[in-house]
């Protein structure tokens, strides 16, 4: 699943075109490493997504193409 999708499926941005916003801008990381929005996630992977001066960093469990609001939490975990 590309990872503009995936952020925006697990709700950790609200809407895909900021999700590509963020990555064309090189906030979103990947294993460490800058992601196009049109990067593969695989499950397993670490995201990293600044958001001003907080960082989240997440841990993909799952993949899916759509969820529930109360089911979104269930792809991704916290580090």
């Amino acid at each position: 699943m590309r990872l503009d999708k995936f952020l925006k499926v697990s709700r950790l941005i609200k809407r895909r075109t900021v999700a590509n916003e963020a990555c064309d801008a090189g906030r979103v990381m990947i294993n460490g490493k800058p992601a196009k929005a049109s990067t593969n996630v695989k499950v397993g992977d670490v995201i990293e997504i600044l958001f001003g001066t907080k960082t989240v960093k997440v841990e993909v469990l799952d993949i899916q193409d759509t969820t529930k609001k109360e089911e979104a939490k269930d792809l991704f975990k916290y580090l």
